[in-house]
């Protein structure tokens, strides 16, 4: 197969340099999504999927033929994502051979700094911004139609490509039943996955609804269907993110209220813990399609938290060893490490899940600081939509953990982050330098 992943590869570098950036950036994103990322190149030590090589050729075009390289303005929060991963392979050191570390956080590099930094590059403006969210919905479409057959039939018209799996033997694709479906995992490793692509880019992509006259009919279809490629992969992590995301975004009415309800939110937390023999996120836990699953997530955190299971890995974690926690929850051969909060924790300690945290703060920060400065209605939509999606993500973190195509995403969002505020003020310059009848104000701009 790795002809094919050069052939895919070199196709989407040819269309990445006959478009714009932000077309570009859409055709990553569909070989990021629509070819399988466990399918390789070995060159060297780093295994280059098509996405790895793709990237490449969106930085060739951007530095070779635009100037965006040199109006680019770093901020804290670019400045963090640096950071965190020096603090990665400085925690790395202390735990992995040097080699190893390295090889994996190059992979690293690839998969979520350059596309970062590719999109903070790219998106400036509201136009590009929409640009891409209705190139996403483009993807998603057939990828949502495939994994619809795959839930109903069992039938991975793509699951026979798994058998040349790159990091592991595989035996192929076999069908997994769950509530009398068929588990979608279309291109993904694994449906969870699969699941988490709809439900991080589809709340994201609900922004477009309200920025968007024509073909209104085709987004709303498109936003169903991404709704449904949720449904598919019939994985609690996918579906409690997306759960989160569309209460997000049906809260976006009353969001002046945000304070009382956090407030409200901290105080039931407090007593679920004071009158209950239950921790809050045991029933946050509970949002899960498999009872045994939802004992197992919480179980992880208190021992990993409460019951000794990083005592004297604290300060660099356990590196890529396992951390030995499943002797304390049900002796099963490994830990299995659903959440990605805790993943960042065991694997590099507090040395780079303190930047990890402190990148998403610099996120909110971010949102909140462009949700305050908009004047038009129809960009505090967009700022909330991508919000909705990282909150979505946020609170699913305590029952999943994130490889493949999704920690590509994770950095894509972020990078939209840290490019809406700039996004939002030259949308805030052009309604400012042209004049507005009072019918328009009324109409378009409202108090935040």
């Amino acid at each position: 197969m790795q002809d094919l992943t050069l052939l895919v590869s070199l196709i989407g570098c040819l269309l990445v340099f006959f478009t714009t950036p932000v077309y570009g950036l859409i055709v990553y994103i569909g070989v990021l999504v629509l070819y399988p990322s466990y399918l390789t190149v070995p060159i060297w030590t780093i295994d280059f999927t098509a996405h790895r090589i793709v990237i490449l050729s969106v930085y060739a075009n951007l530095f070779l033929r635009t100037s965006l390289p040199n109006r680019f303005k770093p901020t804290w929060l670019d400045n963090i994502i640096i950071v965190y991963f020096i603090c990665q392979v400085l925690a790395g050191i202390t735990t992995t051979p040097v080699l190893k570390i390295i090889e994996n956080r190059a992979g690293g590099v690839f998969d979520m700094v350059l596309p970062y930094f590719a999109v903070r590059m790219i998106v400036t403006s509201k136009e590009q911004y929409l640009s891409l969210l209705k190139g996403i919905l483009f993807i998603a479409v057939p990828l949502a139609i495939v994994g619809i057959y795959q839930c109903l039939t069992g039938n991975n018209p793509v699951g026979f490509l798994k058998k040349y799996y790159a990091w592991e033997e595989s035996k192929g694709y076999s069908p997994i039943p769950r509530h009398g479906f068929f588990r979608a995992d279309v291109t993904f490793a694994m449906s969870i996955m699969y699941g988490l692509f709809f439900a991080m880019f589809g709340p994201i992509c609900a922004g477009v609804l309200r920025n968007s006259r024509k073909h209104k009919t085709l987004y709303i279809i498109g936003l169903a269907l991404m709704v449904i490629g949720v449904l598919t992969s019939v994985s609690s992590g996918p579906m409690l993110a997306a759960l989160l995301a569309i209460l997000f975004i049906f809260f976006y009415r009353w969001r002046k209220f945000w304070r009382p309800l956090v407030i409200v939110l901290i105080v039931l937390c407090g007593l679920v813990e004071a009158i209950s023999n239950r921790h809050f996120y045991d029933v946050l836990g509970g949002f899960t399609l498999n009872s045994r699953t939802a004992w197992y997530r919480s179980r992880l955190i208190s021992v990993a938290l409460f019951q000794g299971g990083m005592s004297d890995h604290w300060l660099t974690g356990f590196g890529f060893a396992d951390p030995g926690w499943s002797a304390m929850i049900d002796n099963r051969s490994h830990t299995d490490m659903v959440n990605h909060y805790l993943l960042v924790l065991s694997r590099y300690g507090l040395v780079a899940f303190i930047p990890f945290i402190t990148m998403n703060l610099l996120v909110i920060k971010k949102l909140i600081d462009a949700g305050k400065s908009s004047v038009l209605d129809s960009d505090r939509w967009l700022v909330w939509c991508l919000a909705a999606g990282l909150f979505g993500l946020a609170g699913a973190f305590v029952s999943v953990s994130l490889f493949g195509q999704p920690t590509t995403i994770y950095y894509i969002m972020i990078g939209l982050a840290g490019a809406m505020p700039v996004i939002v003020a030259k949308s805030n310059a052009r309604v400012y330098q042209r004049p507005a009848s009072p019918f328009q104000k009324n109409k378009y701009i409202k108090g935040i």
